[in-house]
């Protein structure tokens, strides 16, 4: 297929409509993770509930993306890709009506759907459409752009949430997503692979699929009922037989949605571990960093958003640097020094304690927030590069879905297991904590259950007036334990990163 220039009408419509579509999608994740504790009140929803709203949206994000980029590359980039954005915006409208938690995690799937269609795309048709020689500028823009609005999302977030509209968070997507339609059905032409066969594996979906809810049910199920539970263990051990039978189904298949002969290719490989470790990192970390803010340290929602404003300045002046940088010399030494960097900025924000609020933001969180923005400024986009060129064009579409697949894993199993282990950690402080109180067997049973709310623990009605304010600084310095502990897990996921950016990726991989 003929590629055309990125300043060329054709190619200035093709980033346009692809930052739109995927802007949509990452406004909503990161707009949600600040919303959280409005939406907690408003629904009545427990610590649990809220990782399930999450997770719902991001597991089958992370279950069928693979087959999405999958069907671009077989049926035209351009349908699926209108397809998916159809079916995220419908869904968004459902969510923004949900009337309760049930409602808001059943159509949270449907917005997964539509996102597994949708996400590929993007990068997708800039990879297949745009001059080679441009593309590392093409995907730098697209990483600036949709990394702006994604940072944007906090600041929307909070206003919307402190104003008690936490709900038209799902409802803007409707208008951009529109925006998006019109302007792929009049003005982008069709990309496809003329030699790509058009079976579709979905013995491999299914399997990707149910390996990915096991596990993250088995995950999620540890803060309830511990992890020496019978739940537990039959769900961790079927999604791992049904991880290892869904490689065992690509090596067998004709036409696998994942061709495993890609990840012959170093550089692929290492970009995707890279990519695995420092999105599983960073999900956890901006994650709790927001919980903590608001329901610990008194940021309000708003607040929060805004001490992201940094990230985004950084990533519109460095990230379309970054990916010129990578064109030039290559991604290898951007994509070590990278990670490490926003790995030490996670280490920075997780000795944040006690602050006096926003008032001492510029002493406390802003150091950490500026190191790890910088670092992922220089990040985001040579890695998306190093993936998409280390790649053949017909495997564009698939690429981009398994670099994404990689993300939202990350993300599905960050939230997953890092919210059961914030739950042990919050558990096992307050335990310490309450060594200093006065309580009988009942009362401490009672405090304690508290700790699957982490943040929002409500200190139970039958408390003494002597012992609310114990129990209350209780909860406050056990929720910091907790914190401190996932972000400097976090960090030490953002150095295996680095690590694998050194073992794995060459400036000149041969492509597959």
């Amino acid at each position: 297929m003929p590629t055309v220039a990125l300043r060329s009408p054709a190619g200035k419509w093709i980033m346009v409509s692809a930052i739109l579509a995927s802007s949509m999608a990452f406004i909503d994740s990161t707009a949600l993770n600040v919303v959280l504790p409005a939406l907690q009140k408003s629904l009545q929803a427990s610590g649990t509930d809220l990782f399930w709203i999450l997770n719902a949206y991001l597991l089958m994000l992370a279950s069928l993306i693979l087959i999405g980029g999958s069907l671009g590359d077989k049926l035209g980039r351009k349908k699926i890709f209108m397809t998916g954005i159809f079916i995220f915006i419908c869904g968004s409208a459902a969510c923004g009506l949900s009337p309760g938690v049930t409602y808001l995690i059943i159509f949270r799937i449907i917005q997964g759907i539509g996102g597994a269609l949708m996400i590929p795309g993007s990068l997708s048709l800039i990879s297949s459409s745009i001059n080679p020689k441009e593309r590392g500028k093409a995907i730098g823009t697209w990483s600036a752009f949709t990394t702006v609005v994604t940072m944007g999302g906090p600041v929307l977030g909070g206003a919307l949430a402190d104003a008690g509209l936490w709900r038209y968070i799902f409802f803007i997507n409707l208008p951009i997503g529109i925006a998006a339609l019109v302007m792929l059905w009049l003005k982008v032409k069709e990309s496809r692979d003329e030699d790509s066969n058009q079976a579709i594996d979905f013995a491999g979906a299914t399997a990707i699929a149910l390996s990915l809810a096991m596990l993250t049910f088995g995950f999620l199920r540890i803060p309830a009922v511990g992890f020496n539970n019978w739940q537990v263990y039959i769900s961790l051990a079927a999604g791992a037989l049904l991880l290892a039978t869904f490689i065992v189904i690509e090596v067998k298949s004709k036409y696998p949605m994942m061709p495993l002969q890609l990840f012959a290719n170093a550089t692929f490989s290492g970009a995707n571990l890279l990519t695995l470790f420092l999105y599983g990192g960073l999900s956890a970390g901006m994650l709790f960093l927001s919980l903590n803010m608001v329901q610990v340290q008194g940021y309000s929602q708003l607040q929060s958003g805004l001490t992201f404003l940094p990230f985004t300045v950084m990533m519109i002046t460095i990230a379309r640097f970054a990916g010129g940088l990578a064109d030039k010399h290559g991604p290898r030494l951007l994509l070590i020094c990278g990670p490490a960097v926003a790995c030490a900025g996670l280490l920075i924000l997780s000795f944040v304690k006690q602050t006096n609020g926003p008032a001492a933001y510029w002493t406390t969180f802003f150091p950490g927030i500026v190191v790890f923005g910088l670092g992922m400024s220089f990040t985001v986009a040579p890695l998306t590069a190093a993936v998409m060129g280390s790649v053949s064009d017909q495997f564009s579409g698939t690429a981009s879905g398994v670099n994404n697949a990689m993300t939202r894993i990350a993300n599905v199993f960050a939230n997953a297991i890092f919210g059961a282990l914030a739950v042990l950690f919050f558990s096992g402080a307050l335990q310490h904590q309450l060594k200093e109180v006065k309580l009988d067997t009942k009362q401490k049973q009672e405090i304690t259950a508290q700790a699957v709310n982490l943040g929002d623990a409500k200190v139970p009605a039958a408390t003494t007036a002597v012992n609310k304010p114990l129990i209350e600084k209780a909860y406050h310095e056990s929720f910091i334990a907790a914190y401190a502990n996932i972000m400097r897990i976090s960090a030490l996921l953002g150095f295996l990163g680095a690590l694998m950016a050194v073992i794995f990726i060459r400036n000149k991989a041969v492509k597959t």
